[in-house]
């Protein structure tokens, strides 16, 4: 009974480990939301980047962010927005966004939202 049960755990830790290590795999050869055959995202170009021409920043607080990717992805739904610069700090889950109007809070979580992600709070900047 004990000799079932311990091999039970051992293999469910194997599998666990093998879906792991295609993971690692996975991301090491192509980055953790694109396929191999994906190229990178390529950023939309914003025309002003002027911050002082920007009277109204907000900061998102995005959720799902994994990668260089993602962060493209963050920023292009923003930037088409139109009247708005966007950045995208991943390492501390942050999209900066400029406007030259301000936007409600739901269109630009609804942009992210589009992009595959997630806000989880708003804030004036």
């Amino acid at each position: 009974m004990v000799f079932m049960a311990t091999a039970l755990i051992c293999l469910v830790l194997i599998i666990i480990a093998v879906f792991g290590i295609r993971s690692y795999r996975k991301r090491l050869t192509s980055g953790c939301c694109s396929p191999s055959d994906e190229t990178a995202v390529k950023k939309v170009k914003v025309k002003d980047k002027d911050i002082s021409h920007y009277p109204y920043h907000k900061i998102l607080k995005v959720d799902g962010m994994t990668c260089a990717n993602c962060a493209n992805r963050v920023e292009n739904g923003l930037n088409q927005l139109g009247d708005v610069f966007a950045r995208v700090d991943l390492s501390h889950e942050r999209a900066d966004v400029y406007m030259k109007q301000d936007i409600n809070e739901d269109t630009l979580r609804e942009a992210v939202i589009n992009a595959g992600y997630r806000v989880y709070q708003v804030t004036q900047g």
